[in-house]
């Protein structure tokens, strides 16, 4: 496979999402990706509908572009196949809690004594170390545990389950890509090899950056609809006539102002930039009730003329069918694994 990674090859022991995803983007990339798993290994991917062919739809997604090998781990033979492939794949991702791949023989120190350029990438949810280590958990717990859920959702209802997989892919998935990738340069630079490990809620509690300056050096707890960006001011999502949603972030001046012109209330222009929260709450009734009297596609219609950050909530196949979207090319054509193709989201780096 063509791309700027075409020289790195990689072998993948990690199931459900976040090491999947992450080494579909390095082969998305270009990366030469050989994915090992055992046959009779329980992966929520796999058997999570909707199904396509002989796996769901989400399992043939995360296998864009790689090669797979059937190996299980504890039988005979096994962790010779691994030592063998590992002198030739000099990059290693596994998802398991700590010690495992070390009790199965080939952990860090046992790979790295036959390939020493070895770069190692272990993804968990609480790291290698820490009192959490062996701990089982799932995106939902690394948000809880991070701080993230604290100050997300409505006063009055706490924190809502995400749509997305935060800690998954933002944390797992993305710092493990960040930390292999500067791991290759650090070794183009000294021959060394690194052991790369990724805790998926250290990662969450990173993610963190605005409200987590706020709360630990500006002393301001963060809480649900307190701040600028959650939901304290006018910055918001906002009910249309017909129940459909739109998202108003016009905090700049010159937006701010567009925004009020268009919704024909000028004259609240100065409650825009008030740090005052009656203001906020005052200017949030206005802009709500205005909105609340036209449909979703008239809104669509007027704020299509209005650069004021002003966009529709769109669904997901909405959002595949907008013009911005197709013109990026983010949803292509992948292998199912049964000679049939189908639609998957496409990979968001662009090299020119």
């Amino acid at each position: 496979m063509s791309g700027p990674l075409s020289t790195l090859k990689i072998l993948d022991f990690s199931t459900l999402l976040p090491g999947p995803y992450a080494t579909m983007m390095l082969a998305d990339m270009g990366a030469e990706v050989l994915r090992v798993e055992a046959p009779d290994r329980v992966d929520l991917t796999k058997v999570m509908p909707p199904f396509d062919g002989k796996f769901s739809t989400t399992y043939s997604y995360l296998s864009r572009g790689k090669q797979t090998l059937s190996l299980n781990l504890k039988q005979e033979g096994s962790v010779e196949k691994v030592k063998e492939l590992v002198q030739e794949y000099d990059i290693v991702v596994e998802q398991f809690r700590p010690g495992v791949m070390d009790r199965l023989g080939i952990g860090y120190e046992a790979l790295k004594a036959i390939n020493p350029n070895l770069i190692y990438c272990a993804i968990t949810g609480y790291g290698q170390t820490g009192p959490y280590k062996d701990r089982a958990g799932h995106d939902i717990n690394y948000l809880a545990l991070s701080g993230v859920a604290s100050h997300c959702g409505r006063a009055d209802s706490g924190p809502p389950p995400m749509g997305i997989q935060i800690a998954d892919v933002a944390g797992g998935s993305h710092h493990a890509v960040m930390g292999i990738l500067a791991a290759v340069i650090q070794r183009q630079q000294t021959g060394q090899g690194a052991f790369i490990d990724i805790s998926m809620t250290d990662a969450a509690f990173a993610l963190n950056a605005m409200a987590g300056s706020a709360a630990l050096a500006g002393g301001q707890p963060q809480k649900p609809e307190s701040g600028m960006l959650n939901g304290g001011t006018f910055y918001d999502y906002y009910q249309t006539s017909d129940g459909r949603w739109l998202s108003v972030g016009s905090l700049e001046p010159q937006f701010s102002a567009r925004l009020c012109d268009t919704l024909g209330i000028g004259e609240m222009k100065s409650l825009t930039m008030s740090q005052n929260p009656e203001h906020q709450q005052k200017l949030k009734a206005v802009i709500k009730e205005r909105l609340a009297a036209k449909t979703f596609a008239e809104w669509r219609v007027i704020f299509a003329e209005v650069d004021a950050c002003v966009e529709p909530v769109l669904t997901i196949e909405e959002a595949a069918e907008h013009p911005q979207i197709k013109a990026r090319r983010m949803v292509v054509e992948g292998d199912r694994g049964d000679g049939h193709s189908q639609n998957q989201l496409g990979h968001p780096i662009l090299f020119r």
